[in-house]
């Protein structure tokens, strides 16, 4: 089958990274552990991920080494840091004072995001990640909005004028509805989204991008992540809500993209997503066209991936079983192909690595 597309990574992190560690490693350092996951990610099968935030711009660095070939992993398309309101949910604002630290991202007001927007191309983004609402692993409100309408209008419209796509992260229901409707090209997430949010999705085609496994892994490791009760309260409570506003809005027709949220989760797991569409009622194929299809179309990229037809990039992975039947078989791919060169390949004898 066609090579898998992630269009919710963020590749040069770890569930062991917290906020403050991010001061202590430098961007170059992070870039180096993205070396390490994204061979990890391409041999789960996944040539190509979209990476929605990364403070100082170390998934550019490391889409570029994997363009130039010094490091082995999926095509990527970066988005460099989240654009955020000041103190908003992708200000990673756990931390105190006393590190003064303002993410990169932080912009406000109209001409503010517009020169964001701007400087971020700049810098090398193939995408713009911008922070709609609060955050579940945040002290924000995940449903409370952040940007205003005319903020995330602006935001759109300058990165639509200059070729780059939009990604909204957006829990709340007015959030994911504001964003739709001022035309972002995905909404992250919608955990909390209500029938409106979701008829707004559906009317104006955004793309929704579930990053549906991700509530699991949090659950099933609350204590390793040392939460404080508050914090583990309302991530229960979203989550709970969650599956049950994702199945709306899959059987309302909502465009969905494959999304991980890998790096909150540890990477290598992604194909773990798959299990979760099922069971929140899609058929085993409409979860594989989520990856392929679906995910080249919202990334800009079906007339290069997600089928395998002359004239595409040579993207091919194989599994030992039929995922069209049970979708965890993709959970043990065997052979990776991208652009042509073969990466991993358990049919055969054991070789030296590329």
């Amino acid at each position: 089958m066609p090579g898998l597309i992630d269009a919710h990574e963020h590749i040069t992190g770890d569930p062991s990274i917290s906020d403050v560690d991010k001061l202590r490693i430098s961007e170059a350092r992070r870039a180096l552990k993205g070396a390490r996951n994204a061979r990890v990610t391409l041999e789960a099968g996944f040539t190509t991920i979209r990476n929605v935030g990364a403070d100082g711009y170390p998934d550019v660095a490391l889409r570029d080494a994997v363009n130039d070939g010094d490091v082995v992993g999926p095509r990527i398309l970066a988005s460099g840091p989240a654009i955020t309101i000041d103190g908003g949910s992708c200000d990673n604002i756990r931390m105190d004072y006393q590190y003064h630290y303002t993410s990169p991202g932080v912009a406000d007001g109209v001409e503010g995001v517009q020169h964001k927007v701007r400087e971020v191309i700049k810098y090398g983004a193939d995408v713009v990640k911008m922070c709609a609402t609060g955050g579940l692993l945040s002290p924000t409100d995940p449903g409370g909005l952040q940007y205003s309408m005319a903020e995330m209008q602006a935001i759109v419209a300058e990165a639509h004028r200059l070729g780059r796509r939009v990604a909204a992260h957006a829990h709340g229901s007015e959030g994911v509805r504001l964003a739709s409707e001022a035309g972002v090209d995905s909404v992250e997430h919608g955990y909390l989204m209500d029938d409106a949010a979701i008829a707004a999705l559906k009317k104006n085609g955004t793309y929704l991008v579930p990053t549906a496994y991700v509530g699991d892994w949090l659950a099933d490791h609350e204590n390793e992540l040392q939460l404080s009760p508050q914090m583990t309260q309302k991530i229960n409570a979203a989550l709970a809500q969650a599956k049950i506003n994702q199945r709306h809005a899959f059987q309302a027709g909502v465009k969905i993209a494959f999304g991980t949220d890998a790096a909150v989760f540890p990477h290598g797991l992604n194909a773990r997503e798959f299990s979760e569409y099922v069971q929140l009622g899609m058929t085993p194929l409409q979860a594989l066209q989520t990856a392929t299809i679906n995910a080249a179309d919202l990334l800009g990229l079906k007339d290069k991936g997600g089928t395998i037809d002359a004239g595409k990039w040579a993207d091919i992975i194989a599994v030992d079983g039929d995922p069209t039947t049970d979708v965890r078989t993709l959970e043990q791919v065997k052979f990776v192909m991208k652009a042509g060169v073969v990466y991993k390949n358990e049919f055969a004898s054991p070789g030296p690595r590329p």
